[in-house]
């Protein structure tokens, strides 16, 4: 099979066990990002299986009705990147693993990292250092303070592990039916998500991105957290209204916000808000990227390939390719 690999940055694919699996297959691997359609349908023209490295491409229709040798689209995780609709239209298989049963603990790891970088002003204090100073500040200690989980999925729920270990107030937020699994897990739930906003003193969000979740963070949320509250965003910028975390750290509530995620990325823009704020601490969306969990990610995506090649295909998306191919009843 012909095989082509999006968007790994620094050609780590190759070097991980797992990618012996693909031994015997032709693969090519890209270590740019590229998201005009002609670039990619010229780039992919003689693909058989495209292997996403999350969301890092949008697979739309436009692109897709191009691209006329490629029959499978293999990934992990959630897909508002790619046209499932177009894909089915054109024979196109999606599999993808949920994982719904494994957390991120990358992700889970970087949130708790961020929390206590923003909390005692690390990179603040490191950069102060490296510039010849000495101490620039004062930073806060999060040992009995509330720290507020907004989303308590497989992430959110191991990030409130952390906290409790830390010494905090672990306060969770979420749809009932969730909150009711984070009671019986024994932590304390907000009466509303004004009260959330308004006692966190760190706050994290953890949702996946659906029409549901879309902006359920609005302004005045925003607008309700303590002038030395934290707001920590390693899932998705998309779940703040647009604008609203900039206004909301220019008006001083909160007084500090630590992300991982923005609105289009990659951010290549040097003057992007985020990145010119001294409350702000920024990072190129790094939650899942760490070699043990790329080891893992890709022993799933590579599974579904060599499922699709021995004619039982794995974490299907869209049966509907398969059904039209006779492949299943």
């Amino acid at each position: 099979m012909k095989i082509t690999i999006l968007d790994d940055y620094f050609d780590t694919v190759r070097g991980l066990a797992c990618f012996a699996m693909l031994d015997g297959h032709d693969v090519t691997i890209w270590n740019d990002h590229l998201q005009d359609t002609d670039g990619l349908a010229e780039r992919l023209r003689d693909t058989e299986v495209l292997v996403l490295i999350r969301e890092r491409t949008k697979i739309q229709a436009p692109l897709l009705d191009r691209l006329t040798s490629l029959r499978l689209i293999a990934q992990r995780s959630t897909y508002p990147h790619i046209d499932v609709a177009a894909c089915t239209q054109n024979g196109v298989l999606l599999c993808s693993d949920q994982r719904a049963e494994t957390p991120s603990f990358a992700a889970a790891e970087l949130t708790w990292g961020l929390a206590l970088a923003a909390a005692r002003d690390i990179p603040q204090q490191v950069n102060s250092l490296k510039a010849g100073s000495w101490q620039c500040g004062v930073g806060t200690t999060l040992r009995g303070k509330v720290y507020g989980i907004h989303g308590y999925g497989r992430i959110g729920a191991q990030v409130a592990q952390y906290a409790r270990v830390f010494g905090m107030d672990v306060l969770v937020w979420a749809r009932e039916a969730t909150r009711e699994r984070a009671r019986a897990d024994g932590w304390r739930t907000a009466a509303s998500q004004d009260v959330f906003y308004a006692e966190g003193d760190v706050i994290s969000l953890h949702m996946r991105l659906l029409d549901a979740t879309r902006h359920v963070v609005k302004a005045s949320h925003l607008a309700l957290m303590k002038p030395e509250a934290i707001l920590v965003n390693t899932a998705r910028a998309q779940l703040i209204e647009p604008g609203a975390l900039v206004a909301a750290l220019r008006a001083g509530r909160p007084g500090k916000a630590a992300v991982d995620v923005f609105e289009d990325e990659p951010v290549r823009d040097t003057e992007h808000p985020l990145l010119r704020m001294d409350n702000v601490i920024a990072t190129p969306h790094i939650g899942y990227v760490s070699k043990d969990a790329y080891e893992r990610q890709f022993n799933g995506v590579f599974d579904e390939i060599l499922a699709y090649v021995a004619g039982k295909p794995i974490n299907v998306i869209n049966p509907e390719v398969l059904r039209a191919k006779g492949r299943i009843s």
